[in-house]
């Protein structure tokens, strides 16, 4: 088995209170949990839906999916690199194949990894078996532990539980943004029987909830924890920002000494700002925002 002593992480993340007069004026308190200081490389939930995954190929190589812009295809890429394990990105969008390299995608492969780009139509079937096999080929990883786009599966999720457990006691409510779902399914899983999860959707189409709920039954036998998702603050959809949402990083990075990361963790705080003004949190409640990334240099 891949041993991943050498990752050293930073566990349990810290916590971390913020005075922002967005939530106190409305009697609120919040929470930052640092994930994205797990890892200088494998950063935030990237780590805990990694790691469980690296542990189960048992050294065996790793393929896995992502848009041009993939967190997940980076953090691969640098687990790769540091254990010595070979790594293969499958990229959507054949027309990039001849285009230099945008600065992830260059992090990618000066990390390792071999990269295949893939039709989108092609890519959009990437979980049938016939057009996984033959991807699979194609790409020269038939042998290769297959880890899913955003690394959400059964090992992910029961890996994220680990975060839930370390809020116990410390939130009334626990707020992740959520791309494939993995994160929240098991932070939910973990947390008390009085504490909430909250997802903030950064993709539009409305249909993280039943991902969500297929991933707890195959980690968990069943739905678990209690849990919902706001579908509300994608800002046009994945990897999609506006000059509004950028305005906001900024102000909340200069208030909290924070770099906010734009496609995920700037789109969760915005989402809370929004929910305490709209009185969607009681009085004296503890909200927890889960910072999952930063931004990429």
């Amino acid at each position: 088995m891949t041993s991943v002593e050498p990752f050293a992480p930073c566990l349990p993340s810290p916590l971390q209170e913020v005075g922002d007069d967005r939530f106190g004026r409305h009697g609120l308190r919040l929470l930052l949990k640092r994930d994205d200081l797990i890892h200088p490389e494998l950063i935030g939930n990237k780590w805990r839906k990694l790691v469980p995954n690296i542990e189960a190929a048992r050294g065996r190589a790793l393929v896995t999916f992502g848009g041009a812009y993939s967190n997940h295809l980076r953090a691969t890429a640098a687990a790769g690199r540091l254990l010595g394990v070979p790594t293969t990105g499958v990229v959507r969008g054949q027309e990039l194949a001849g285009r230099p390299l945008n600065p992830s995608l260059s992090r990618c492969a000066a990390d390792g990894m071999r990269l295949h780009f893939v039709e989108r139509s092609v890519y959009r079937r990437k979980t049938e078996p016939e057009t996984l096999s033959a991807i699979l080929r194609a790409a020269g990883a038939e042998g290769a532990y297959v880890v899913p786009e955003g690394g959400s599966n059964a090992e992910a999720v029961r890996g994220c539980r680990a975060l839930g457990e370390e809020l116990r006691g410390h939130a009334d409510v626990v707020a992740v943004a959520c791309g494939t779902g993995g994160t929240l399914a098991g932070l939910a899983a973990g947390l008390a029987p009085d504490q909430r999860a909250l997802g903030m959707a950064v993709l539009k189409g409305g249909f993280l909830t039943a991902e969500i709920q297929a991933l707890q039954e195959r980690a968990f036998g069943a739905r678990s924890g209690t849990w919902t998702v706001d579908d509300r603050f994608h800002f046009g959809g994945y990897a999609r920002t506006t000059p509004a949402l950028d305005a906001f990083a900024a102000d909340f990075g200069q208030r909290h000494g924070l770099p906010v990361e734009r496609l995920y963790v700037a789109k969760l705080l915005h989402g809370l700002v929004v929910l305490a003004e709209e009185g969607a949190f009681a009085r004296g409640t503890t909200i927890a925002a889960v910072v999952t990334g930063r931004p990429f240099p």
